[in-house]
């Protein structure tokens, strides 16, 4: 009995150390790779704010438009400038189709990753890592991913530094720590997913959604919302990704909130909402795993 209860405690610390604090702490000084130095916070921008802004909104309003005929509940309630501009889309794509004609027809929508491929030219999923005992990890499928890209989003609820999270945290490996101690609980199960899902209930605005769930479940509706699952490097594994915080300006559009994979845990609103998307270090080609630096050091 002690012999399996060790084995299953040493199976579990093999796919833990991939993911979190543990794995820092016993690999610090023999893995220097994964030291991310950043002189000022400012500066912790491999691309910017703005650039990262351009490539949500041109995945989102390409999912939109995709599922455009599940959305009449929300174009109901838009501006008609708003509902001009998703015309425009909508012709570029169909010429033929008027807006309110395409609304009733009965139109083969892609799947979510052939939209990304679609859009940004490749497409990511989660998979059995290369990595012996690492559980899951994420892969280009399709594609290949240009350096600076932005290729992924880490999804879950956002909790600010003094807010309670000890709970969630206990035997979760998939929280992650922002520069400033915002913590991003990435984990699809247990309470965590209660929390998420509770969460995102009590910020909906009628048809509006604020955030989206389906990261929770197989049925993804942002093929970005992956990148809690993207393990770290190793010796003879390099990054070949980089996290990147993102706050959601407070112009973002009402109607693509549903496809934001982060919601915030408490109901203020006096602080944007944080997002951490991953960037490409260099080239990815189809087939390639994600490999990302965990632990960063502020000077």
């Amino acid at each position: 009995m002690p012999a399996r209860l060790m084995r299953g405690l040493w199976q579990r610390w093999r796919r833990y150390k991939y993911r979190f604090v543990p794995w820092i702490a016993l690999n610090l000084n023999h893995n220097p790779r994964t030291l991310r130095y950043v002189p000022e916070e400012s500066k912790d921008k491999v691309i910017s704010d703005e650039d990262v802004l351009g490539t949500l909104l041109k995945v989102f309003q390409a999912l939109f438009i995709n599922d455009f005929n599940k959305q009449s509940d929300i174009l109901t309630m838009l501006p008609e400038t708003v509902k001009s501009k998703y015309h425009d889309l909508l012709s570029v794509q169909h010429p033929r189709v008027k807006l309110l004609e395409y609304r009733h027809q009965q139109q083969s929508t892609f799947k979510p990753e052939e939209i990304l491929y679609k859009t940004l030219g490749f497409s990511v999923a989660r998979a059995t890592s290369s990595l012996i005992s690492a559980g899951k990890g994420v892969f280009v499928t399709r594609g290949s991913v240009p350096k600076g890209a932005v290729v992924s989003m880490y999804p879950g609820t956002v909790y600010q530094k003094y807010e309670p999270i000890f709970f969630q945290s206990i035997g979760n490996p998939f929280i992650f720590r922002c520069l400033d101690g915002v913590l991003i609980d990435g984990n699809d199960k247990g309470i965590s997913k209660v929390v998420y899902r509770s969460c995102s209930g009590r910020d909906r605005l009628g048809p509006f959604k604020m955030s989206d769930s389906t990261w929770l479940t197989s049925e993804i509706c942002n093929p970005l919302a992956v990148g809690q699952y993207v393990n770290n490097c190793s010796n003879d594994r390099a990054a070949n990704v980089c996290y990147q915080e993102f706050d959601v300006p407070a112009v973002f559009p009402i109607e693509l909130k549903q496809y934001l994979p982060n919601i915030a845990y408490s109901c203020d609103k006096q602080s944007p909402l944080r997002c951490v998307i991953l960037v490409a270090l260099r080239d990815i080609k189809q087939g390639e795993e994600l490999f990302s630096n965990y632990y960063t050091i502020v000077s």
